[in-house]
């Protein structure tokens, strides 16, 4: 019986592999061998497999997805060298994005907010100061509601008004957010955060008086309060906050900084809103030519 291990340096040993290639297969099949790398691979069933990608609760999908491939073709090679009969996961569905964490196609439709929209919503959002101080450090500084949520008070610069979040792969980078933002920050913390709490966004349950992290769910529930009775915010996501602050800033830097602010691990996920901002710019110009003077002949 060879075990899952053996079976990987074959697969990784094959002629022709190019070293990127190989840098990429090495580090999707790592953590698959550290769960499993002795166990014979007869043994290693498609529920276990299976399994073993559910736990993979820390990476994109696009991620997700290249785990899974790599494992595929993994089994695939063990089967074309006769060591199984059938590959274990041959067919398996391939993971979804999880729109409540911000995640998405990146064929999707981008979701943003127009001036318009901003601003009635930041008139109503002044009737929750925990809420009006999320919404303006999400919108301002492009970070996910998860990393936001996710933040420490100590976590956060309020002097150069910056902090660092862990993204998609657990890559680190900078967030910055405005003066305007920064006001509203302090003004929760100053009046309504639980100093008491590492958190940065908190929360006090109504009937043990206990204080907790605000949660997504606590967050989402709040917002949906908020904009229910508002006809131009109905379907507007916590998360499109993050869609505006990129499509505001496509043209004002260049696609590789716009990258960098937003933690996308492809160019082509950022790219997106330069094509949001074209279409944009076409329905703004066809709408001018009805409302411009028309010198015919």
């Amino acid at each position: 019986m060879i075990t899952l291990a053996a079976l990987a340096t074959r697969f990784l040993e094959r002629p022709g592999l190019a070293k990127s290639t190989l840098r990429s297969y090495e580090s999707t099949i790592l953590p698959l061998l550290k769960e499993y790398g002795r166990w014979p691979i007869e043994i290693i069933d498609r529920q276990v497999l299976v399994e073993y990608l559910n736990h993979l609760t820390d990476v994109s999908y696009t991620t997700h997805h290249r785990h899974q491939a790599v494992i595929t073709a993994l089994f695939n090679f063990a089967v074309d060298m006769g060591y199984l009969k059938s590959n274990p996961v041959a067919g398996l569905a391939r993971r979804k994005p999880i729109r409540e964490q911000g995640e998405h196609a990146t064929d999707e439709a981008v979701r943003y907010l127009t001036q318009h929209q901003l601003s009635i919503l930041y008139r109503v959002i002044k009737k929750d100061v925990r809420l009006s101080a999320l919404v303006r450090l999400l919108h301002t500084s492009g970070a996910r509601i998860a990393e936001v949520l996710a933040l420490n008070f100590d976590d956060i610069d309020l002097k150069t008004r910056k902090f660092q979040v862990v993204g998609k792969g657990n890559k680190q980078r900078w967030c910055f957010y405005s003066e305007v933002a920064s006001d509203s920050l302090n003004y929760y913390i100053k009046y309504y955060r639980h100093p008491n709490h590492t958190a940065l966004f908190t929360a006090q349950q109504p009937k043990t008086l206990a204080v907790s992290r605000l949660s997504y769910r606590m967050a989402h529930k709040s917002w949906k309060s908020l904009i229910e009775n508002i006809p131009e915010l109905q379907g507007i996501r916590l998360h499109d906050l993050r869609h505006t602050f990129a499509t505001e800033r496509v043209g004002l830097m260049g696609i590789e900084e716009l990258r960098a602010l937003m933690g996308h691990e492809s160019i082509q996920t950022t790219l997106r809103y330069q094509k949001v901002t074209s279409q944009r710019a076409e329905v703004v110009a066809q709408l001018a030519f009805k409302n411009l003077p028309n010198f015919s002949e």
